[in-house]
């Protein structure tokens, strides 16, 4: 897939701690075959890449003015054929909101809506073995508070995402 053609994928960054935590999780049961990620908090699938210089100044303008932003753990949230960790984030939305309203028109259907906040740590396995995990995570995947360090951008590359650049939260 041609640079002009591969689609932008925007997510929020884990703080370190997590990031570690759930990605150690992705690895022992996300199907290996299909394991190409580490954890992350997707908030656009696929922005138009035709869009990315305005998309990098508008993240530029939205990360300098805020702070890192709250989040918050939520426990375990079924997918059906896989297991994530659910999150909440009132403002992290309005962040993606801002995004989403500046490039309205643009966004395909899936990315018209806002997100129910996860990070998938097991996709495409029965649902006995999703729901076995769940109970397995349940005791352990606490409510917990958080700050998201920042933003990312990716380009979808078919299997592994190609990284393109890192915001931090950078207001006071």
């Amino acid at each position: 897939m041609s640079e002009a053609g591969a689609p932008l994928i925007l997510t929020a960054e884990l703080p370190p701690g997590l990031h570690r935590r759930f990605t150690a999780l992705r690895s022992e049961h996300f199907p290996p075959e299909r394991n190409h990620l580490e954890a992350h908090v997707t908030l656009f699938h696929a922005l138009p890449p035709m869009c990315e210089g305005e998309l990098r100044r508008l993240l530029g303008r939205l990360t300098a003015a805020m702070a890192p932003v709250g989040g918050r753990i939520e426990g375990i949230m079924p997918m059906g054929s896989g297991t994530a960790i659910r999150l909440a984030s009132h403002d992290l939305l309005m962040v993606r909101g801002d995004v989403a309203e500046h490039f309205h028109g643009m966004l395909t259907a899936q990315d018209s809506h806002n997100p129910r906040l996860h990070v998938t740590v097991q996709n495409k396995v029965t649902p006995a073995q999703a729901k076995a995990l769940q109970a397995s995570l349940a005791p352990i995947i606490l409510p917990e508070r958080f700050k998201f360090p920042g933003l990312a951008l990716h380009r979808y590359r078919g299997g592994p995402w190609e990284f393109v650049a890192r915001w931090p939260f950078r207001g006071k």
